[in-house]
């Protein structure tokens, strides 16, 4: 389920139905520490979708997929979708 904002957020960033798909199935998740939790494409990710998708299906989206995040409540709901623009801190 997402809020408003982010099927906002999605439309105007050019986001495509896709990406959340590989998000939610193959996203990388770590807390925030304000109590959300931001799910992002790593390298992981990527060789999990070769594993299912294939190699030049993976290789053609990449690109769409790599830098996309979403911040997910923990109850499962999308409060915002995006582009990364900076690394991703981990503590």
């Amino acid at each position: 389920m997402k809020t408003h904002h982010a099927k906002i957020q999605a439309q105007r960033r050019g986001l495509q139905p896709i990406v959340y798909e590989a998000l939610e199935r193959y996203g990388n998740e770590q807390h925030d520490g304000n109590g959300a939790i931001t799910v992002f494409m790593n390298k992981a990710s990527k060789r999990a979708m070769e594993r299912d998708w294939g190699y030049r299906a993976v290789s053609r989206l990449w690109d769409m997929m790599k830098d996309a995040y979403e911040v997910v409540t923990t109850d499962g709901v999308i409060l915002t979708v995006g582009h990364r623009y900076r690394r991703i801190n981990r503590a």
